[in-house]
């Protein structure tokens, strides 16, 4: 790793540490070794080896709005790893964007499209946009994406939109809203549950996103890399719960779907 590599962040990353702290493994109060100098993980779980020499330069624009809880309370976060894979990278933690949030983001439409990667009915599907845009209409874009569960990236999304909707171009990669998501048993990228086909994490959508972004073919190169990585975490995690015995639990279903089947046998009983 490239530990003079330094980027944007209004809060430290839970697994980073200063330079002078920064000399190898060492050992938390709880005993546990942490591989402080590189991906900042327990040292059995290091995925160092995984990581690309130096974090990779994209012509895109990288920002992420994380929840607060996104990384003190959500131990499968993917942002720590986000931020030693790309160097144009951006971590802005808050609720909502406002105009003061950052300068990254301008007030009013810009030459360099500002891209918010979010499955709303009014996004567009990115590879359509990319195929539909001239490429100097796309250079050099900035890719925004939310963190945060489900529930507060929507809530996150709602709150933002007033500061956004002038000047954003919403975009989507494919999600079916109709089909349960995978889980990391049925999936080598899924860090946990997922609510729907097509969901994924925040590293996972930055790197799909920038396969489509990026010039002259790289963007299936850096994309690679940032999947090689988060298939290295995933099969760490799911190797850990195998050990434990814990077997993938059973799709849930919705309350609204058991009282339609109820709906259905009582009418069929009527007939």
């Amino acid at each position: 790793m490239d530990k003079n590599h330094k980027m944007d962040l209004d809060l430290p990353l839970s697994s980073s540490v200063s330079d002078e702290d920064a000399g190898g493994d060492t050992q938390t109060l709880t005993g546990r070794a942490v591989c402080h100098a590189g991906c900042g993980r327990p040292s059995r779980v290091c995925l160092c080896p995984h990581l690309p020499p130096s974090p990779l330069h994209t012509s895109a624009t990288v920002v992420v709005l994380h929840h607060p809880h996104a990384l003190h309370r959500n131990p499968l976060s993917t942002l720590p790893l986000l931020a030693r894979c790309l160097a144009n990278l951006h971590l802005l933690p808050g609720r909502r964007l406002r105009p003061s949030s950052t300068p990254l983001l301008p007030s009013a439409p810009s030459p360099n499209p500002v891209l918010l990667l979010f499955p709303s009915p009014a996004a567009a599907d990115l590879a359509s946009w990319c195929r539909s845009t001239p490429p100097s209409a796309r250079a050099n874009p900035t890719l925004l994406l939310l963190d945060g569960t489900w529930q507060l990236a929507k809530e996150m999304h709602a709150a933002s939109l007033p500061f956004l909707s002038s000047f954003v171009v919403p975009v989507s990669l494919p999600v079916d809203s109709g089909v349960d998501g995978d889980s990391m048993f049925e999936s080598e990228l899924v860090v946990k549950k997922e609510p729907h086909k097509g969901c994924m994490s925040t590293m996972e959508a930055a790197a799909r996103a920038l396969r489509l972004l990026e010039p002259e073919g790289r963007g299936a190169e850096i994309e690679e890399t940032m999947v090689r990585v988060l298939r290295a975490m995933v099969a760490f995690q799911a190797e850990h719960l195998q050990h434990r015995n814990i077997k993938p639990r059973p799709k849930m279903r919705k309350k609204k779907d058991i009282k339609r089947e109820e709906e259905m046998k009582k009418n069929a009983g009527l007939v």
